[in-house]
């Protein structure tokens, strides 16, 4: 497959004006979009419906917008898969308004509960929403950035569950009939709810998470945050070491924090390791939670 993307992008760039040679371009689309996150039928169906419209729309917009991708493409530095994920993120990401994302939370409701029908329309409305680029993000001043990426993307993976669960719930003849406006709402609600779950579990003696992102800042010898860190670092039992990200026993939990340790971000941490931010953080996340009550028992003894 990617051998004939290659053949296909290389034929297409020899091309002084590649619109005008239509079958090329169809080809390098058709080609591209065999890929696609969504747009795609049930094995053995032919597409038809919301998922129709979604690949005529894409194709659509990708033979508009590959010359001038093309014009750009250096071989050399990128690979043509590479090159045609890419294209067809943002493609996609102008693709999928909410009047995509809408037809999708119907085609779900169209199905009964644990059917295959639904549950291919939900995973595709799911993949929509977050390609689409319009999840909201509530409250972001409130919060350090590094804290509110913990909070968010906790909080984005319970709104997109919910989705999927209430997907009935979703009245498209209510108020300005937006898909999105709904999605927003839970999620908002829901930030909020992550926040307050954060707040229950503080401590005066144990930072909290807030806290855990901002150590790297000057500490006293004998604060709970650099005996924290000392813990952390020194990992006697080596069960922070043993906690890691799966099939990654590199990108493991004590390594991590110690990088927030040393001030490092996330963005950072991502280049380091090769691993997306959101894994990163929903991860230290859950170790947070996790490694709490051990965090609190030695900082008591």
């Amino acid at each position: 497959m990617d051998e004939r993307l290659t053949q296909l992008v290389q034929q297409a760039q020899q091309v002084a004006d590649i619109q005008k040679n239509q079958p090329l371009l169809n080809q390098l689309v058709e080609e591209m979009l065999r890929s696609r996150p969504v747009g795609r039928s049930l094995p053995g169906q032919p597409l038809a419906g919301v998922y129709q419209a979604i690949y005529d729309r894409a194709h659509q917009q990708l033979c508009e917008v590959i010359p001038d991708a093309l014009s750009q493409y250096n071989p050399t530095r990128t690979s043509a898969r590479d090159w045609a994920m890419a294209v067809q993120t943002g493609v996609f990401k102008q693709v999928l308004e909410d009047t995509q994302l809408k037809q999708l939370a119907i085609e779900a409701q169209r199905h009964p509960p644990r059917t295959v029908e639904r549950q291919q329309a939900l995973t595709q409305l799911v993949t929509a929403i977050k390609l689409s680029g319009r999840l909201a993000h509530p409250h972001r001043a409130t919060f350090t950035p590094s804290f509110y990426d913990l909070l968010y993307d906790e909080a984005v993976n319970r709104t997109l569950t919910y989705v999927c669960c209430a997907i009935d719930n979703y009245d498209p003849e209510r108020g300005d009939r937006k898909f999105m406006n709904w999605v927003n709402f839970r999620l908002e609600r829901v930030l909020l709810d992550c926040r307050a779950e954060f707040s229950d579990r503080e401590t005066t003696e144990l930072p909290n998470l807030n806290d855990l992102d901002n150590l790297a800042q000057p500490q006293d010898s004998d604060s709970p945050a650099q005996l924290l860190r000392d813990y952390i670092e020194q990992d006697a039992d080596q069960v922070f070491e043993s906690a890691h990200i799966r099939d990654r026993p590199d990108a493991n939990f004590r390594v991590i924090a110690l990088d927030r340790f040393n001030d490092k971000s996330w963005d950072d941490i991502s280049t380091q390791l090769g691993i997306k931010v959101p894994t990163l953080s929903s991860f230290f996340q859950r170790c947070c939670q996790k490694f709490a009550p051990r965090f609190q028992e030695y900082l008591s003894s």
